[in-house]
């Protein structure tokens, strides 16, 4: 388990949570193929994999997952990387019953890590929050929603078998480092004023103003309230 980081080049990884992900082979394999590459990647914005925290940010529009990076006690995130979706489901506008095919819009948190997925990697999204219950009514609004490897989807991000191993690395890493709470920010588009303008006929139109404040908090602090 160990003995892989240990013969490697880079830092071997802390031990529990580290300790725990590497005892799984996809894990494992994952680590030898990305993690001298990520471990360099972070260097070059001074990150410390031993101190990293971890923030994804989705524009459905854009079509891609981004990953915000920074050490434990700075303001800011930075960006990292921006992983491009190998699939996409559904439409602009929330996700509000089970089989409806749409990918989730708000602020969500990473729930569970899962090293033994059906596509190959996952983490599972903290869907549906106190925010959907109510939105919708319903007891069961749906769930399951994953970031993800392969190219397939009825409502989760998938990346690539190359993408979510990436993404799965640096959040055990930040998990690891003691990073409680991994934030995960689902937007339509840019939620700035023109772009709310240009779809004000949509039923959507006053649920997006509700995730405004948090969009542009974001963009002009580079951390989420």
């Amino acid at each position: 388990m160990l003995a892989l980081a240990q013969s490697s080049t880079i830092p071997a990884p802390a031990p529990g949570f580290w300790t725990q992900q590497l005892g799984y082979a996809r894990v494992q394999a994952a680590y030898a193929r990305c993690w001298p590459t990520l471990v360099a990647r972070l260097a070059a914005q001074h990150l410390d994999p031993t101190r990293l925290e971890v923030f994804f940010r989705l524009l459905k529009t854009n079509r891609s997952l981004e990953l915000w990076a920074r050490n434990q006690g700075d303001a800011a995130f930075r960006l990292l990387h921006a992983y491009p979706l190998a699939a996409t489901s559904g439409t602009l506008g929330p996700k509000r019953r089970a089989g409806d095919g749409q990918v989730p819009e708000g602020f969500y948190h990473l729930d569970r890590f899962n090293p033994g997925s059906a596509y190959h990697l996952s983490l599972g999204l903290d869907y549906p929050n106190n925010d959907d219950i109510l939105a919708t009514g319903l007891a069961d609004p749906g769930g399951d929603i994953f970031v993800h490897g392969s190219d397939v989807t009825v409502g989760c991000l998938p990346l690539t078998n190359a993408g979510i191993e990436e993404v799965y690395l640096l959040a055990v890493a930040a998990r690891a480092a003691g990073q409680s709470s991994i934030g995960v920010h689902i937007f339509p588009f840019p939620l700035t004023e023109n772009e709310l303008l240009r779809r004000a006929a949509s039923p959507h139109v006053a649920f997006w103003r509700g995730l405004q404040l948090g969009y542009a908090y974001f963009e002009a602090h580079h951390c989420p309230q």
